[in-house]
């Protein structure tokens, strides 16, 4: 085997808490980490020389140093001294700079990837461990499911899976800093904070409309007064019979959640024809793990 074909999925935040603020730049949170049926495609090949060179469907992509594709393939041929390079063709689907762990997913694909195509027999746990020295987020792409992420995102618990169920992705034509809405978010004795393990409760008795009457995001308390256009696709997917709608991550992707597919392809309509979202998807949530 000289190529393998991996497929790298998304995430989104169905709850997204911050509990403090550390001494150093970091922020701990309390976080539901959950794939969705949303990836990128990347194509792995073998070379006989060394190096690495990434191509991508998208013309304004990095393909160099600054790419976590590249990162993540240094790092193994690093860490195990291999002789031989790699080329990574990446079909971009997942939206970028939107909340969705796009850039850490396709780190993660390439780390299981290499790991497959050049049988180097490393467990999925101290690939996690390679993941976190490139992201925070890298270590929960190669676990993928359902997860409670806490500490600075690095903390993760498997939890059992949520019920599968229509989301409908809208990602307007804007670009949030993650930077920003840390630096601008307030914590005080003021601060309404969502209950993550009332959610945690919900998931393990695999109660949809529990999971999603605990939904809440607190970052979009920067993030919505900044950008007003994200609680309008709140809103739209709101009226169009979503369960419960929410920004993923720090932004600025809105995510809701459908009890069926008809009012989800409906919501889908809907969100097109409103014009509020550059970009909108209508996909599922995603169980399987990697083995």
């Amino acid at each position: 085997m000289d190529k393998i074909n991996v497929k790298a999925l998304a995430k989104i935040n169905l709850g997204l808490d911050v509990v403090r603020k550390r001494e150093d730049v970091y922020h701990e949170v309390r976080m539901i980490m959950q794939t969705i049926h949303l990836y990128d495609q990347l194509l792995i090949t073998k070379k006989k020389e060394q190096g690495i060179s990434i191509t991508a469907n998208l013309d304004f992509l990095p393909t160099d140093e600054s790419n976590l594709i590249y990162k993540a393939a240094k790092l193994l041929q690093e860490t195990y001294e291999m002789k031989e390079g790699v080329s990574v063709k990446l079909q971009k689907y997942i939206p970028i700079a939107a909340g969705m762990a796009g850039g850490s997913t396709d780190a993660a694909a390439v780390l299981y990837g290499m790991n497959e195509l050049f049988h180097l027999g490393i467990k999925r746990q101290k690939l996690m461990e390679l993941g976190a020295q490139i992201g925070a987020d890298v270590p929960y792409c190669l676990m993928r499911g359902t997860a409670l992420a806490e500490g600075i995102g690095e903390k993760l618990k498997s939890l059992p899976p949520v019920p599968k169920c229509p989301v409908l992705i809208a990602k307007p034509g804007i670009g949030v800093s993650t930077k920003y809405v840390y630096e601008n978010l307030k914590l005080d004795e003021h601060t309404k904070h969502p209950n993550i393990y009332a959610q945690v409760a919900a998931i393990r008795k695999h109660d949809l409309k529990g999971i999603t009457a605990h939904m809440g995001n607190l970052l979009e308390t920067v993030t919505i007064p900044k950008y007003p256009v994200i609680d309008e696709i709140k809103r739209c997917m709101m009226e169009s019979g979503a369960l419960a709608a929410m920004m993923s991550g720090s932004g600025p992707t809105v995510f809701g959640l459908f009890e069926d597919e008809h009012t989800a392809q409906n919501a889908y309509s809907q969100m097109k024809q409103s014009k509020l979202a550059k970009q909108v998807y209508l996909t599922s949530i995603y169980n399987n793990r990697r083995q």
